[in-house]
């Protein structure tokens, strides 16, 4: 069985830990591998790799950075099929998504190359009489990544390219479900002329998260996941005085006006709600239907219906298995709590199965109608191919539902009024929104901007906000005054 190694010091090592984490194929339940749960001698070694690493990568002419990360993105456009095929092995993943987690991910590292412009600093000539002023863009030193299982190619590549680009060098800790996927995104980083200890990855749960959270060497920390996770990662890494930037939960509203085209709205729901089997943080599992729209509730409910999961290689499977059997068991006590709550399960896919693959972890597409906020699959982030219908009157009565929730990742609305949508993206407490578009995640030179519960910190990922995040800015005032300035040439020899 192979065995995961860890990336310490531009050495790729097998752990001598005695205890393993199995890596299962979710389609089929087997184990593909196992991934160390790393010593803490292992994590400590990695820390210090990448601080001696620091002392030189720094001085590195951010020209030369750039060009490392211009010769890993023809790496990664190279061998994007080859990263997909290993996403979609450990993750379920059908092909065309795998593929999708890979190019977002490589449109990051594009933007990483513009590194040159990103960091400029700025410059005041006579500030005072025969004073200049000048601010300089710094890295801040050793930053780290704790990554999640949904999207093993695209977030680490949030992470670390613009940190490293940025001066910094980087310790990556992703999840322990699909850790083949980011180590092979190593490989490809070290090909691309990275020195040793810029990037290093360790693996495992708990224990090497809170080693690095409470490390006197770590600067900076970026999370992706879960809300309790988020808020110990946020609280942890800023009760030890560093930058904590922490993405999670989520609850994502689309709201549909009557006046909006009708098949526009149900083709984009399909995808945007069951795809990637809802495993995203930007799926919208809330659709809220205004007025007369409420109508389409039934016909969209068809057309989800119609999508069926299968293997990651078949062309005509819409999404996946999930993650895990603990994935499938909350997802099921989920669409168990709602219809003991009196929603209208419209379309279950509870007992779905695809031949051959029982013990694969599958749910079927699943639409639930008449649907409140005081229902757990309101309230609760479900995290699979679950749809969530709810009907009101007016625009407002929608505002006024989205800006209820605690959530604050992404929302849309669809609308043929532009007041209406001018409105709605006025009003709404959400960080990112669409107009006619469903899931509306920035490109990289945008930063991603989740509100409320979906973020804790203040600078986000990716774009310039990411830059300001994986940095410090020096200021410098000079005075040269003209009186020192020599009158003629200096002819002095020294015989020192």
């Amino acid at each position: 069985m192979p065995q995961v190694k860890l990336l310490i010091n531009g050495e790729f090592i097998a752990s001598a830990s005695p205890r393993f984490i199995p890596v299962t194929n979710p389609a089929s339940g087997e184990v593909i591998a196992n991934v160390p749960d790393a010593l803490p001698e292992e994590t400590e070694r990695a820390v210090q790799a990448a601080k001696a690493a620091f002392k030189d990568w720094q001085r590195v002419p951010v020209t030369e950075r750039a060009r490392v990360m211009m010769r890993y993105q023809a790496i990664l456009k190279r061998e994007q099929k080859r990263i997909a095929e290993v996403l979609a092995s450990e993750t379920g993943k059908v092909f065309d998504d795998a593929m999708g987690d890979v190019w977002r991910g490589i449109e990051v590292v594009e933007q990483a190359m513009n590194a040159p412009s990103l960091m400029m600093g700025e410059t005041v000539e006579n500030v005072a009489r025969g004073i200049d002023t000048a601010s300089y863009i710094q890295p801040i030193g050793v930053c780290v990544g704790i990554t999640p299982f949904n999207f093993p190619a695209m977030i680490p590549l949030w992470m670390f390219p613009l940190a490293v680009v940025c001066g910094n060098t980087f310790v990556l800790k992703p999840s322990e479900q699909d850790p083949q996927t980011p180590m092979l995104l190593a490989e490809l980083f070290a090909e691309a002329g990275a020195p040793p200890g810029v990037l290093n990855v360790i693996h495992g749960g708990r224990e090497p998260v809170d080693q690095l959270l409470n490390h006197p060497d770590v600067a900076a920390v970026s999370f992706v996941g879960s809300v309790p996770v988020g808020q110990h990662v946020y609280r942890t890494a800023t009760d030890n005085l560093k930058r904590a930037q922490c993405f999670a939960g989520a609850k994502n509203h689309t709201v549909v006006m009557p006046d909006a085209n009708k098949q526009h709205v149900i083709n984009n729901l399909v995808g945007a709600s069951v795809g990637a089997a809802g495993q995203r943080c930007m799926a919208i599992s809330v659709a809220v239907f205004v007025g007369e729209s409420q109508q389409w509730i039934d016909e969209l409910a068809k057309n989800i219906a119609d999508v069926k999961p299968g293997l990651w290689h078949d062309s005509e499977a819409g999404f996946g298995p999930l993650i895990s059997a603990a994935a499938k068991h909350r997802v099921l006590e989920l669409i168990a709590s709602g219809k003991q709550q009196g929603a209208n399960c419209v379309v279950d896919g509870s007992d779905f199965q695809v031949e051959g693959f029982e013990q694969g972890h599958w749910i079927g597409p699943t639409v639930f109608r008449d649907v409140t906020t005081d229902m757990r699959i309101y309230q609760e982030e479900i995290f699979g191919p679950v749809l969530c219908c709810i009907s009101v009157d007016t625009l407002d009565e929608a505002l006024a539902l989205v800006n209820a929730n605690p959530y604050g990742n992404g929302t849309s609305i669809f609308t043929a009024s532009g007041a209406a949508a001018r409105k709605y993206q006025s009003q709404v407490t959400v960080g990112q929104v669409g107009i006619n578009v469903p899931i509306p995640v920035p490109l990289p030179f945008f930063s991603f901007t989740g509100w409320k519960n979906s973020f804790f910190g203040d600078l986000h990922a990716y774009g310039k906000q990411a830059v300001r995040f994986y940095t410090e800015t020096k200021t410098v005032t000079s005075r040269w005054p003209e009186d020192d300035i020599p009158s003629g040439p200096n002819l002095t020899i020294s015989l020192r």
